[in-house]
């Protein structure tokens, strides 16, 4: 039965109804209102008091969450339950932080002993590489690290990287070291990433499951040609390892199948940050105890969510009002903005969490939704976002937007003269913004303030557009983790409302499969000019003689 027919649903539908005719600038003059709709767990903070809603619509959120059986479903995913049905598979991404003192028996096997062995084997390796005590085939130092995925297997990673770099620890603990990520098939990120790098001080790390994602082994491909020009073939065993759990493969590629780190298939690209594919980067980078400390704070949201009631749940709090707004309230775009450099890969990491997993038209059982689902994520820091696209947010489209702030800087400044310190001037952004966006500016306050009538029209601020802030302590690993796992399973809980499958992703398949026809195509006409271009749709055969025709040819056709 679909969620849409129970009467939780119906009540909802009817009450956004009478949600329209309120307005923020009056919901928000309420305080009794604005304290009861914010929560707090372990130094987050998150006020929803400017959500379009009233205590009776996160009554009525609540009462959706107990008929789709949010509860019961958030279980059987932590307990390893096969809720990834498409595929049959478990979804266990909160194993891959669970204290080592825990057991999760699954199948008959005690998967969190198991994560456990591969963070011993990756803070060894780690150690031997950080200290010298592995050394390159020059027997030099590798101080460089190059990581190679694609998607889950470089988004998140990537996150998390940019999330610690400037934090003080962090960075001494990283200094005469680099990182760098190598994910596009594009030649030209090839050039960026390896660019002032020396293979004999550089380990790269390839990052695949199968062994067989296209990009990745190309990449993996070229980057060995790199490494083998200076170094010689034999250089391979010493200079390149592997996250993957395709032995065979991994060794027939030259890299040493002692030197492979698995993961399980209960583990989704886009959830797999926390296993060995963000880890043994990560670790070799900045050392196994930041990395611990990451896995922490995303062990304490994970134990939130399974353990806190609904109405003071943060995942499950902001997951409801995802599906308020995008379902209810018909709006289906949500911006991230977080007040904090650091966390400028917050974005792009959270679009494929969040757009690969939700972005379905059917539900469980294979039925066409009858509602609008997903949501379309895009997001910059604070205060760069503001002077790039929140004039629509203000005064265009309505977008629901989360803030994220903290009280301390990873890198407080101050100037002698200026009225407040650096951070206290971002943080009056991120103070100002969600006002701003809820309250707006009437006409009467643009006369009062003698605007001319002409621009009146033009310097009205509607107000009424909705958010979530987020406030923390300070951009640490650990409230990194935590704010990772804050989205993962808002996710979760929004495909759990909507009763779709969050963990597939079948909607990726088909532009692979065209690709292929389409290699085979070049890979025929590369090697013989003249051969026939044949398979294709008008359009694209169009597209393929001009892409293969010779420079002179295609030149000529411009002029």
């Amino acid at each position: 039965m679909s969620i849409s027919t129970t009467p939780a649903w119906k009540a909802l539908a009817l009450h956004a109804k009478g949600i329209e005719s309120t307005h923020l600038r009056d919901l928000l003059a309420d305080a009794r209102r604005c304290a009861s709709l914010t929560a707090e767990h372990d130094g987050v903070l998150l006020d929803f008091s400017r959500q379009n809603a009233t205590p009776e619509t996160l009554k009525l959120l609540l009462d959706l969450a107990r008929a789709a059986d949010l509860p019961g479903r958030i279980a059987a995913m932590c307990r390893g339950e096969r809720i990834n049905t498409s595929e049959d598979r478990a979804v266990l991404h909160v194993a891959l932080r669970a204290d080592k003192r825990e057991s999760l028996v699954v199948a008959g096997v005690d998967v969190v002993k198991e994560v456990h062995a591969v963070l011993t084997r990756i803070e060894r390796f780690a150690k031997a590489v950080r200290s010298g005590a592995w050394k390159g085939a020059t027997r030099k130092k590798l101080t460089d690290v190059v990581a190679i995925g694609i998607g889950g297997s470089y988004l998140g990673p990537e996150f998390v990287h940019e999330a610690m770099r400037t934090d003080p620890a962090c960075a001494k603990a990283a200094a005469g070291r680099r990182l760098r990520f190598l994910a596009n098939v594009d030649p030209i990120d090839v050039t960026r990433a390896l660019e002032g790098l020396d293979p004999a001080t550089t380990l790269v790390v390839v990052i695949s499951k199968t062994f067989t994602t296209a990009e990745t082994m190309l990449n993996a491909k070229t980057v060995r040609a790199w490494l083998t020009k200076k170094l010689g073939a034999k250089a391979v065993a010493k200079h390149m390892v592997a996250v993957s759990t395709n032995l065979p493969d991994v060794a027939a590629f030259g890299i040493d199948p002692a030197n492979a780190f698995g993961f399980w298939d209960w583990v989704g690209g886009r959830y797999s940050v926390c296993s060995a594919v963000g880890v043994l980067p990560l670790a070799l980078q900045y050392g196994m105890g930041p990395v611990r400390d990451f896995l922490a704070g995303a062990r304490s949201i994970d134990r939130h969510l399974q353990q806190a009631p609904l109405d003071k749940n943060l995942p499950v709090l902001m997951g409801l009002f995802g599906v308020w707004n995008a379902t209810f309230l018909n709006r289906p775009t949500r911006v991230l903005l977080p007040y904090c450099q650091a966390l400028h890969k917050l974005a792009p990491h959270i679009q494929q969490v969040d757009m690969e997993s939700n972005g379905k038209r059917v539900a469980l059982d294979g039925s066409v939704l009858p509602y609008a689902t997903g949501e379309i994520d895009f997001g910059e820091p604070g205060t760069n976002g503001q002077h790039s696209f929140y004039q629509l947010v203000h005064q265009g489209r309505v977008v629901p937007a989360d803030f994220i702030g903290f009280r301390t800087s990873q890198q407080p400044r101050a100037l002698k003269g200026e009225v407040v310190a650096n951070h206290d001037e971002l943080m009056a952004n991120f103070l100002a913004q969600p006002d701003a966006l809820a309250v707006g500016k009437t006409a009467e306050q643009c006369r009062a303030e003698g605007v001319a009538e002409a621009l009146v029209p033009h310097k009205v601020f509607p107000g009424n557009r909705p958010s979530n802030v987020l406030l923390l302590e300070r951009l640490t690993p650990y409230a990194t983790g935590q704010l990772l796992a804050l989205y993962e399973h808002r996710t979760a809980v929004q495909g759990f409302i909507w009763g779709l499958n969050s963990f597939d992703q079948w909607g990726v398949e088909l532009g692979k499969v065209l690709a292929k026809q389409v290699r085979t195509q070049l890979a025929a006409s590369r090697k013989n000019s003249k051969a026939a271009i044949t398979g294709f749709n008008p359009a694209t055969t169009a597209l393929l003689t001009r892409y293969l025709a010779p420079a002179a040819k295609a030149k000529a056709k411009r002029a």
